[in-house]
């Protein structure tokens, strides 16, 4: 079962502050928003929820990784979503969830019952824009997957997802949030595989290749060194010419 954070970030040391949904808020609107947040924590292979249950609350990933699935009746699953920190879970205006979810590593949520969270979301207009702008990128970042999905050969999927990671260290200045080489991967090589629509030996065999060209070093299974985000871009088949890491 979930359970309460011990010693819970105060909105000013929070390591999601500049990104999250709080991100436009000014002093008086975080406090509003603390009056009514919670923290939980879960632990890796722990489900949060499941598809169909009861949307009582609504979260933001401060930090670790967990997954959206969705399943049909032969009881096949198909992973469909990553959430990494400052993603958002939930749907104001629905009263149930669309997916399964689960933590693939240690996770905690800041978390907000949801009614009160829809009546914050009216008095305070800088929470419906960083929601809207959210839900945006959203899906930006769908249509970008039904690309990748439909077109990227094997090689330029891994790539792309390892840039998407990258990206997510990044402060909005676009430097590094410490050693920006060293790339912690929060999923297995076969949630990946699962994501991208691979087998994991389709997935193992493109990591040695990059490996082996340079683009990327390996310590041990889930760490990923990278000497240059630049080559790992070009590698992904993206344009370069979108502006800067963000």
């Amino acid at each position: 079962m979930a359970h309460s954070l011990a010693t819970a970030p105060t909105c000013s040391n929070c390591p999601i502050r500049h990104r999250a949904l709080c991100a436009r808020c000014d002093d008086d609107e975080l406090e509003d928003l603390n009056r009514i947040k919670f923290y939980r924590t879960y632990k890796a292979g722990q489900t949060i929820a499941m598809r169909g249950d009861a949307l009582d609350v609504v979260a933001s990933v401060v930090s670790g990784t967990a997954t959206l699935e969705r399943g049909i009746e032969d009881g096949r699953t198909q992973m469909v979503g990553l959430l990494l920190p400052s993603d958002f879970i939930g749907r104001p205006g629905r009263t149930t969830l669309q997916y399964d979810v689960t933590a693939v590593s240690e996770l905690t949520l800041c978390c907000f019952a949801r009614k009160p969270f829809e009546a914050l979301l009216i008095q305070i207009p800088h929470l419906q824009e960083r929601l809207l702008e959210m839900a945006l990128d959203e899906l930006d970042a769908a249509r970008d997957w039904m690309l990748l999905l439909g077109r990227k050969t094997a090689r330029e999927k891994i790539a792309s997802l390892l840039m998407l990671m990258a990206k997510r260290t990044m402060n909005p200045d676009g430097e590094a949030m410490g050693t920006t080489s060293r790339l912690e991967l929060p999923i297995s090589r076969e949630t990946m595989a699962n994501f991208l629509g691979l087998t994991i030996e389709t997935v193992s065999r493109q990591f040695t290749g990059l490996r082996k060209d340079g683009v990327i070093g390996l310590d041990g299974n889930r760490v990923v060194l990278i000497p240059d985000l630049q080559d790992l871009l070009v590698e992904s088949g993206d344009d370069g010419d979108g502006g800067p890491l963000i």
